[in-house]
Formats: structure tokens, C-alpha cells, sequence
């Protein structure tokens, strides 16, 4: 007894990494996110690298296990892969106040949000 195999939501030709609980807002990481979609899985790589935004780091960690996955899971040639898909989801927000002047407060949200890379290996051109 256990749990039916569910089956494979990806294709054969496509792997995914996913991160969750990274410490910026939602807005902030879909600008990263949305400079590396539809990229060659190198480029992308490169940009990351040199990009000046600190939520990059852990952008190009999650494109690393996406390409790792890829390579390692479901045998696929990591010089064809691209990313199909990069999206951004929004996790938890930790409330936080700060004390100001007559007795009341000010809000401070410190929001979490989480990434999903999903790569795809390109087609033979011939």
C-alpha cells in the first residue's frame, strides 16, 4: 500500500528547480526572473553572473539545480537546454513595527517569495 503515482507534469524534454523563502519581494525577483526567460540556459548563466541585483545569487542557484536536474535526472544535453519558464510566487510575510511619535506605529512588512525554473531542451535544427 502507499500513495498512486502521480504522474509527470513536465515533458519528457523539461526539468525544474524550485527555491523557496528567499528574502526579497515578488516584484524585486520577477525583474530577475524576467531577464533570463526564453535565454539559451549559458546566457542566462552570464547574465546572472554579472548582474548587479543581490537576489541574483540565488536566482543563478536555482537555474544551476534546474540545469543539474536536467543533466543528472533526465539525461538531457546541457549545451541545448533554455529556459522555458521562470515565475515567481509569494510565500510569507513577517510583520514587523517601529515605534514613532505619539504613541503610534509604523508598519514594516519583510515579505518572502519563492522561484520556479523550469528548462527545456531545444529541438534538432537541421
Amino acid at each position: 500500500m502507499g500513495k498512486p503515482k502521480t504522474e509527470r507534469s513536465l515533458g519528457e524534454d523539461e526539468a525544474r528547480a524550485v527555491s523557496g523563502f528567499i528574502r526579497t519581494s515578488q516584484r524585486k525577483l520577477n525583474l530577475v526572473a524576467a531577464s533570463i526567460r526564453g535565454k539559451a540556459a549559458d546566457k542566462a548563466l552570464a547574465q546572472l553572473t554579472f548582474e548587479k541585483r543581490r537576489v541574483s545569487n540565488d536566482v543563478k542557484k536555482v537555474l544551476e539545480a534546474a540545469i543539474a536536474n536536467a543533466e543528472n535526472n533526465h539525461q538531457l544535453d546541457v549545451d541545448r537546454l533554455f529556459v522555458k519558464e521562470a515565475f515567481v510566487g509569494k510565500t510569507l510575510v513577517m510583520k514587523r513595527f517601529r515605534p514613532r511619535a505619539r504613541g503610534r506605529v509604523g508598519k514594516i512588512q519583510k515579505p518572502f517569495s519563492n522561484i520556479t525554473v523550469v528548462v527545456k531542451e531545444r529541438e534538432e535544427t537541421e
